[in-house]
């Protein structure tokens, strides 16, 4: 959720047409709906889904790769045939041009292709250059160096992208999995989001000077789900456009520096996977930035990250939201017309996809469930494994549209000031997302497998 973009703040909910105008409930839909047809295939004694889930092996000669490559022909025009037929549905129907959909995301197809062909190799693993960070080098490469073209810009969709992955991710955790270790994924979650969320605060209005409701958005960045927490808070407290603006681009600014350091500093620790990915989640600013970091390192470091920063950072927004509208109204703003915030403002800014991604854990782990041995393997081989890869797609488009959309020169024109607050609090998460997740809670997330 890095994507730099001037957005307005989050309006009030529109009724029943969200469920087709917002990008959240397509997101949910276009998830959950894969998952249903996989599962269907699957009834039905077919293989497909396991046909076009293509995975590069890793390989040490280039030959290997293209002799992959040069029989799964057919599987990569179905895969490329089956996101672009989903992703246009949605963006048509939200109001954007196929006409630049389309030819945009042939080229971010292609390019994650070769990405994935790359990053398969066993020089890149070595040094930790596999797919999700490949992908975010290569685009910001190009992103910084080469001007793309203006058709370009409607098909680097990252939140689109990393909220259906999201979706699609729950379908590979089994539920019983979060209900065990949801609880303390919230608990380690509201210790950091509120103290992190306070540091912030405290620095960019005792320190730096800074609006409250620019702080309190600057704040929301750093503390809950980056891009989609400055857009809502800053929605909730009416922050200036420009505050918003500001607060997502030191989000991307710091999930990028943790894409890379975090990493490093688990190697050098000898942190286990487990505890890795709860770091992860509780340190780093966005949940593509995480993934990716996460993806670097196993799966058990995917599933972690996903627990403590999903099911644990990211149902956040909506309550803060609430909070946070409450004080402005009550605290900062002198308003004439009486008006209070409600409950509804919770459901309105709750990040939709999250449900999504219990509805397809919910789904998928109750069909495991009524199934015999010999039928349990092959849902995994048939259905989880497939849905798998089809979630490390969606999330490599993610990585490259994050690089494809960050400009260096913009992000140094942020002013120290917000940099300095934010930075504050970023001194304060990171060690004490080590503290909860490796040294405090750290056997505990070991244990997650």
């Amino acid at each position: 959720m890095a994507q730099v973009e001037t957005k307005k703040p989050t309006s009030p909910s529109g009724g029943w047409s969200d469920l087709w105008k917002k990008e959240d409930y397509w997101a949910v839909w276009l998830g959950l709906g894969v998952v249903l047809v996989a599962i269907l295939l699957w009834s039905s004694g077919s293989t497909a889904m396991k046909w076009l889930a293509i995975s590069v092996p890793s390989y040490s000669e280039f030959g290997k790769a293209s002799s992959y490559i040069s029989t799964h022909v057919g599987g990569i025009i179905a895969l490329y045939l089956l996101f672009v037929v989903l992703f246009s549905i949605a963006v048509k129907i939200l109001g954007h041009k196929l006409s630049q959909f389309i030819p945009g995301f042939t080229v971010v197809f292609i390019m994650s292709l070769a990405v994935t062909i790359l990053g398969s190799w066993d020089v890149m693993k070595k040094f930790n250059m596999e797919a999700p960070l490949l992908a975010l080098a290569v685009g910001l490469i190009i992103g910084n160096f080469i001007k793309l073209p203006k058709f370009m810009d409607a098909s680097l969709r990252t939140e689109f992208f990393v909220k259906t992955g999201i979706v699609l991710m729950g379908a590979t955790l089994p539920f019983t999995l979060i209900l065990q270790s949801g609880p303390v994924a919230f608990l380690q979650a509201t210790i950091i989001a509120v103290t992190t969320y306070l540091t912030i605060y405290w620095a960019g209005t005792r320190l730096f000077g800074l609006d409250n409701r620019f702080a309190a958005t600057l704040a929301a960045g750093g503390s809950i789900c980056g891009v989609s927490a400055s857009i809502a808070i800053g929605g909730s407290v009416k922050a200036e456009k420009q505050h918003v603006s500001i607060a997502i681009s030191l989000v991307v600014v710091w999930a990028i520096v943790m894409i890379f350091a975090l990493p490093i500093f688990i190697k050098a620790l000898n942190i286990p996977p487990g505890p890795a990915g709860a770091w992860i989640g509780t340190s780093e600013f966005a949940d593509a930035a995480g993934m990716a970091a996460a993806a670097s390192i196993n799966e058990q470091a995917i599933k972690t990250f996903t627990l403590m920063k999903v099911v644990g950072r990211d149902m956040f927004v909506g309550i803060w939201c609430f909070i946070m509208a409450f004080i402005s109204i009550t605290k900062w703003e002198k308003r004439q017309d009486g008006t209070k915030p409600n409950a509804g403002e919770i459901w309105t800014r709750f990040p939709k996809f999250v449900l999504g991604f219990f509805v397809a854990s919910i789904i998928i782990t109750a069909l495991v469930a009524g199934a015999d041995p010999a039928a349990s393997k092959d849902i995994t081989a048939q259905v989880i494994g497939p849905l798998k890869e089809l979630r490390n797609w969606a999330f490599i488009f993610t990585f490259l549209c994050i690089g494809l959309t960050t400009r260096f020169k913009d992000l140094t024109s942020v002013g120290w000031k917000p940099f300095a607050a934010f930075t504050t609090g970023v001194l304060v998460n990171v060690p004490l997302g080590y503290i909860l997740s490796v040294v405090v809670m750290g056997g505990y997330w070991a244990m997650v497998q």
